[in-house]
């Protein structure tokens, strides 16, 4: 399928085959309505589930500082009524038919989505879909629901062990947008003008942006047709819009090294150490993943082993990693008592030491392999993954790959290939974020 080609350059009206049924994946079409709005599906023999989603291709990054967490504030209000549905017909129709529906906002993109039975997918499309193409976002639920998100971020805040991600983020991207929390901050939201929401809304929901998911049992036709039966008005109103091309990958986003500290008066304190990582189209990426797996992916791995199970110095310890269009990062997080931080970064930093120098062993490397493997296989059964997998694939990569081709890129991984990536990132400079019970301007 390498002839097929990006949504972009896909000719409006028309329909491609993206991936046959086989290697692990079902039949999978896309799609493109004049107008630019992309429906993307995946034909999954022998269930009675569908998964419906619709994203927009915005998050966070492209908000401006001032207006920080305006995109996960619109994503709240498109709950909140529609000139068809109340907020509570909204939530009632989703209920009524057990659906699971949800929303969430990453830095990267929104997306909307409710998993039904096969039956109930057309009730899905028209809430889901009126939600998104009809919200009338209500003066009075806006300010409603700017005391719901103040509330969010204050229950976030009193979460250390979730707090030190922004924390270190905030250090780590600098003046970047990727440094500024989904949620907003306090000030942001209490100063965030309904216009500018409502700016948000007619900027970064139009066809163009708009990416359709569906995975389960279905009909690709019926779903594109209900699709442009929903989107009518916005699609006539698009024009010859086609689909947004992928986020670029240049420049990189510079990083900055260094420690932060913020202290609070908590029982655990909660660190985060990471250094630049790569970005989702590096060819090495594969090989980080089973990296990362091995050195905090699990019981078996390295620091799991020699934090907890022989010194029992933190209950939690974990490594992973983030990647975006143009950067990314890899992180180890560890929660401890306060007075053992200092032995417990000692420990990771040696184990970071010892990786990079070195690399895996075959033992290692075959562990990490299963493991991984397994999660990705029984991970993609269900159909919000195999939609989430979809969405992925279309809004970051070059084309989509079956589970089989992931499956066989991870088993081409060797004990070099680690190595070589070992020796380079976690020899990078990298940034501490600690929240615990300390001075400021204590050294860890």
């Amino acid at each position: 399928m390498s002839s097929v080609p990006i949504a972009a350059e896909q000719e409006p009206g028309s329909t491609v085959t993206l991936m046959e049924p086989t290697g692990g994946s079902g039949l999978v079409r896309r799609t493109v309505l004049p107008g630019g709005l992309r429906v993307l599906s995946e034909s999954v023999p022998g269930v009675r589930s569908a998964a419906f989603g619709i994203s927009a291709t915005t998050g966070s990054r492209d908000e401006d500082a001032a207006h920080a967490g305006s995109a996960h504030f619109l994503e709240h209000l498109l709950f909140k009524g529609t000139p068809r549905r109340s907020p509570l017909d909204i939530a009632a129709e989703l209920d009524s038919v057990g659906a699971d529906h949800n929303a969430y906002t990453t830095k990267e993109h929104t997306c909307y989505y409710a998993k039904v039975l096969d039956r109930d997918l057309p009730l899905a499309v028209d809430v889901i879909g009126d939600m998104v193409a009809n919200s009338t976002l209500d003066p009075e639920e806006v300010e409603t629901e700017r005391g719901v998100i103040l509330e969010e971020i204050a229950m976030y805040e009193d979460e250390p062990a979730d707090l030190v991600d922004d924390v270190f983020a905030e250090k780590f991207y600098g003046t970047s947008p990727l440094a500024r929390p989904i949620l907003g901050t306090i000030d942001t939201i209490r100063a965030l003008p309904r216009e500018r929401i409502m700016e948000q809304y007619r900027d970064a929901y139009v066809p163009g942006e708009l990416v359709v998911t569906a995975a389960g049992s279905l009909d690709h036709a019926e779903l594109v047709e209900r699709v442009r039966e929903m989107f009518a008005d916005r699609l006539a109103a698009a024009g010859d819009a086609r689909p947004s091309r992928p986020r670029p990958s240049e420049p990189s986003v510079p990083v900055h090294g260094g420690t932060v500290l913020r202290s609070r008066d908590t029982e655990q304190a909660h660190l985060l150490m990471g250094m630049e990582g790569m970005t989702r189209l590096d060819p090495r990426w594969y090989a980080l993943r089973l990296l990362s797996a091995a050195l905090g992916g699990g019981m078996s791995s390295r620091l799991f082993q020699e934090v907890r199970e022989k010194r029992g110095l933190a209950y939690a310890v974990q490594a992973f990693h983030m990647s975006y269009a143009d950067t990314g990062s890899f992180q180890i997080y560890a929660g401890c008592l306060p007075d053992k931080i200092d032995e417990v970064i000692g420990v990771c930093r040696e184990e970071l030491g010892k990786v990079a120098s070195s690399g895996l062993t075959s033992e290692e490397l075959s562990r990490a392999k299963g493991q991984i493997r397994g999660a990705m296989v029984l991970g993609s059964e269900g159909t919000n993954a195999r939609m989430g997998r979809i969405l992925s694939h279309e809004l970051n990569q070059p084309r989509h790959y079956s589970v089989d081709e992931d499956l066989a890129r991870l088993d081409s991984v060797t004990e070099a290939d680690v190595a070589e990536v070992a020796a380079d990132l976690l020899n990078r400079p990298r940034a501490l974020a600690v929240i615990g019970p300390y001075d400021e301007g204590r050294e860890f």
